[in-house]
């Protein structure tokens, strides 16, 4: 591998093209044959599946991002994470009648979109705040303050509140972790007890615990390194913990019946990874009993929700498949639906010969491809609202609820902007992202000022 800034000359290209061992072993290669390994790929064409003539009048995008940014450099160091959570409302509706009238005014166009946002730092390594006698310590209080300062809407609870019904889920044996304080707990049975709000360890030293421990974020603090992975759950768990809040304040205006009119799309899959993963279940629980409530409302029609990946093996996958031999894409032909096995993901995408589901104990949504009328390729999932939706040694659509309305809203929603992107993650990452380059300078410079300020 070159140094940095150091680039590669051709002298290595000559070696390889004159080498006598090199052109024997490829005179003995050939292609492997991996027709008995994989399996084929069962296409729906969008005609296939009765046709939604669906349109969607509101689409919610949620989208996140997260920077670390070193406070001081070089070993140990110190560290504080950036995290931001937006949600753009895109007045679809509203963008359908101007397109009626090009060109448009970009200010009205501007208007069709509503942005809030969730902004926060939080300790790394070698930060403390307050009284605070570590570092994850400190990343405990900090998650549960923002947990307990955020809500969406004025008159709606706080994600605090949200995060703790789903808590209200799991029973105490469900919890696997042990005591936050580890070694310093002087209980007997130092096992995490899950309660409400703020309060205190059973033990004699009676250390402040929180609700949100139950997510074991903490546990990821890497004490003399970055951190950026423990970011990256904090920004995932918001934004999933989002969707329900969302949901639930329909719920508690007794607005249900308007979710057959809007869409809940949200970057990534429908999933949790790494430590808060055992909140999955009473997402999944939550969102059925949601569902159920709004399909009283709304004549047996489901909520739309579905989750986007823009990264990854399945991304990557799709873009091979979609490839000819010569490499130029194309072979899926557009408004084509493909929906994922078990046995095809294992085989085709992520091998694997473990008995479970793919995705058993981090999944709460179903994947399938989809390439739109204007040929994009979009990689979705969509959640798992009934039992039989799990069953995924088959995929058929009616394990997908409203899939029909989810490609409409796909080729209503396909950018001209970007390839292979829906107009409303890209407004909700522009609100979220965090300049790498400039962001990180302007986030750094800040975070030493105001540190240095508070030693004063």
């Amino acid at each position: 591998m070159p140094y940095q800034g150091e680039f590669a000359e051709y002298k290595s290209i000559r070696r390889l093209v004159e080498n006598e061992k090199v052109k024997g072993l490829l005179g003995r290669a050939k292609e492997r044959d991996t027709s008995q390994d994989s399996i084929p790929l069962s296409t729906l064409s969008y005609s296939d599946i009765e046709p939604s003539k669906w349109q969607p009048e509101l689409v919610l995008a949620i989208d996140g991002s997260h920077q670390p940014v070193l406070v001081e450099k070089g070993f140990p160091g110190s560290e504080v994470g950036y995290v931001t959570v937006a949600a753009v409302l895109m007045d679809v509706a509203k963008i359908r009648e101007l397109d009626k009238k090009r060109p448009v005014d970009p200010k009205a166009f501007r208007a069709t979109e509503n942005a809030t946002s969730v902004d926060r730092a939080f300790p790394g390594c070698n930060i403390i705040i307050d009284d605070e006698q570590s570092s994850d310590a400190s990343l405990r209080k900090a998650l549960f303050e923002t947990f307990n300062e955020t809500r969406l809407f004025s008159d709606g609870e706080t994600l605090l509140e949200t995060y703790e019904a789903l808590l209200g889920y799991k029973n105490q044996d469900d919890v696997k972790q042990n005591c936050p304080y580890g070694d310093n707990c002087l209980s007997v049975d130092s096992k995490y007890k899950i309660n409400n709000g703020m309060y205190k360890c059973h033990c004699v030293k009676q250390g402040t615990l929180y609700s949100t421990d139950a997510l074991r974020i903490h546990e990821g603090m890497v004490p003399d390194s970055t951190n950026g992975a423990m970011f990256a759950e904090i920004m995932q768990t918001i934004e999933r913990v989002l969707v329900v809040h969302v949901l639930r304040w329909f719920e508690r205006k007794n607005l249900l019946y308007l979710l057959t009119d809007i869409a809940l799309v949200v970057d990534g899959p429908l999933a949790l990874f790494g430590h808060p993963a055992g909140l999955l279940l009473p997402i999944i629980r939550e969102i059925r009993r949601i569902n159920e409530e709004a399909k009283k409302k709304t004549d047996g029609v489901s909520i739309l929700l579905v989750g986007i990946e823009k990264t990854g093996f399945f991304v990557n996958h799709f873009e091979r498949i979609d490839q000819n031999k010569n490499g130029t894409s194309g072979l899926f032909v557009p408004q084509t639906v493909a929906l994922l096995s078990d046995e095809y993901i294992k085989k085709n995408i992520v091998f694997s010969d473990s008995m479970k589901p793919y995705g058993q104990e981090t999944y709460f949504g179903r994947k399938f491809f989809y390439k739109t009328k204007s040929g994009a390729r979009i990689v979705a999932s969509l959640p798992m609202l009934d039992v039989a939706h799990e069953d995924q040694k088959r995929a058929e659509p009616d394990q997908y609820p409203r899939l029909a309305d989810t490609l409409a809203l796909f080729d209503q929603v396909a950018s001209s902007r970007f390839p292979n992107a829906l107009s409303p993650l890209i407004s909700a990452n522009a609100e979220a992202a965090i300049p790498m380059n400039l962001g990180s300078r302007v986030l750094e410079e800040m975070t030493k000022r105001l540190i240095k300020e508070r030693k004063k």
